[in-house]
Parts: C-alpha cells; sequence; structure tokens
C-alpha cells in the first residue's frame, strides 16, 4: 500500500502544479475546492494528470521537488509517458553554456 504520492495537476490556465501527498483522493477534493494551494485555488478546475506511489511520504516530497525544478517541456514527457525524451531535455541549452563545454 502506498504511504505517499507525488502528482502533477494541470489548471485552468495551463499551467502545471506538482505536489505530494498522503492522501492523493482526499488532496484533489481540496484542490477542486479552492482549499489547497495558492496557485491552483485562482486556477480552477484542475485536472490529475501525473501520479506517482511510493512507500513513505519523504520519497514522494522528494520527488515532488525534483519535478518543481523541471521544465514544462519535461513535465510533458513525464505526463505522456515519454521516457526517453526526459535525459534529453535536461540537457542545458543556454548559448555560453554549450560553447565553453565543447572546447
Amino acid at each position: 500500500m502506498a504511504k505517499g504520492y507525488a502528482y502533477l495537476l494541470k489548471c485552468a490556465d495551463d499551467s502545471y502544479y506538482t505536489g505530494s501527498t498522503k492522501d492523493l483522493e482526499r488532496r484533489l477534493e481540496q484542490h477542486q475546492n479552492g482549499e489547497a494551494a495558492n496557485h491552483t485555488s485562482s486556477r480552477l478546475p484542475v485536472a490529475l494528470v501525473y501520479f506517482e506511489k511510493f512507500e513513505k511520504i519523504d520519497q514522494a516530497f522528494y520527488r515532488e521537488k525534483q519535478i518543481q525544478k523541471w521544465s514544462r517541456a519535461k513535465k510533458e514527457a513525464l505526463i505522456n509517458n515519454k521516457a526517453e525524451l526526459l535525459n534529453e531535455l535536461s540537457k542545458c541549452k543556454n548559448d555560453t553554456h554549450y560553447k565553453n563545454k565543447t572546447r
């Protein structure tokens, strides 16, 4: 039985919200009722687009923090089960960094 969940919501304004919880069903209800995060309460309705189960809540929290740092494209690859794209989407596209790395 899962003890924690990391999840992604798609908000009415097309933004994403990443969270973690011990009770996914209850937390989704809170989001829909505007009782959860400020980000989602002003962007209702929200839809659950992705979640992962974990043995411990701290693992779910760690995964939440990891996903929060990701680009929109990388989050969408995760949502769309395109694991093969995750590594490529992690690469730095900054011209300065790229030029220095190729020397």
